[in-house]
């Protein structure tokens, strides 16, 4: 089954007509950190054990925890669709409205989902799902706070996919045992086709996720450009430097197209607009693509623009959107 997502960019060439498409649909850093050349011995050889550990170890000194709990998967979707198939199958407490693959992998693998508004509704549960920040409009919850959800729950999942630049938010250095937390490495780096992501949990139960995963589960490239990347910490601060300056003139822009900002993170923003339908078409037809969703009229999500020349076309288009009459009725 078809499910909305962002990044479809062939949909919209489909419906709007081919060109050079600005994808501004999704939280992917539109300015990626530069991979470079690669050993051939990379890309000729399966993954080794040593690569493998490499990464952990640089990505475990980043995250702050112990290199013991934290395992590289193949992008934090391939995890998102394998942990409730490893779970005890029972009641899912879901933080609603956020990413839609949690609870519909939880409900196709049996779960019963119940999405609620506060996580202090999620006591009892079998297991909570949360995704801090959160997607689509940056509502954010401290450790702390997480981690007294945890003692109420059976399991508690965090989906940390854009803390990266926010590790005040992170859980991962007091992780509880029955807590797992997953990170996207292709967002914040801004190269999502790597497929590499992480989860972070007890030992016994990455063992599990490991076993499941089967041999060789990330392959050499990602590993090798992952263990490079994550320990490019100058990359980093520059990278968060940016998008923190960036997020703040985005709002500035959209608010001059008579948008109201509802939050969001620094890879994206979420606006209340007259009529998300018509603004996404308009964009569409300066081929930038936006992100809107199916139980909002209002809501529209931009990502960051990643240079001057994205910018300008942003701002181009927003100007000539706003002087649109609007339809929404």
């Amino acid at each position: 089954m078809d499910r909305d997502h962002g990044g479809d960019i062939d949909r919209a060439a489909r419906r709007f007509g081919t060109g050079d498409w600005l994808d501004l649909s999704t939280g992917i850093n539109r300015r990626p950190w530069p991979v470079g050349a690669l050993p051939d011995h990379v890309w000729r050889a399966l993954p080794t054990a040593a690569a493998r550990d490499r990464l952990i170890g640089v990505a475990a000194g980043r995250l702050g925890c112990d290199p013991s709990r934290v395992l590289p998967v193949a992008g934090a979707s391939a995890a998102i669709q394998l942990l409730p198939r490893l779970l005890p199958r029972g009641r899912a407490s879901v933080l609603a409205p956020s990413y839609n693959e949690h609870a519909a992998s939880l409900r196709a693998a049996g779960w019963t989902v119940d999405e609620v508004k506060d996580p202090q509704d999620m006591a009892g549960a079998d297991l909570a799902v949360l995704v801090n920040p959160n997607n689509p409009d940056g509502r954010e919850w401290r450790p702390q706070t997480l981690g007294r959800l945890a003692g109420r729950v059976g399991h508690l999942l965090v989906d940390e996919s854009f803390a990266d630049p926010r590790p005040d938010l992170s859980l991962a250095a007091t992780c509880p045992d029955n807590t797992l937390i997953l990170r996207s490495f292709g967002k914040f780096w801004g190269l999502a086709g790597l497929r590499l992501g992480f989860v972070i949990a007890a030992p016994a139960i990455l063992s599990r996720i490991a076993e499941e995963s089967g041999p060789w589960p990330v392959n050499g490239p990602a590993l090798e450009i992952g263990a490079r990347a994550m320990a490019d910490r100058d990359w980093a601060e520059d990278a968060i430097l940016y998008h923190s300056e960036a997020s703040l003139h985005l709002d500035h822009v959209a608010q001059r197209a008579g948008w109201q900002p509802l939050g969001g993170t620094h890879l994206f923003r979420l606006y209340d607009t007259p009529d998300a339908g018509q603004a996404r078409d308009g964009l569409a037809h300066a081929r930038i693509w936006t992100r809107r969703f199916p139980y909002s009229r209002h809501w529209l999500r931009l990502g960051i623009p990643g240079s001057a020349a994205e910018w300008d076309r942003l701002q181009d288009a927003l100007g000539r959107l706003a002087l649109l009459p609007n339809t929404s009725g």
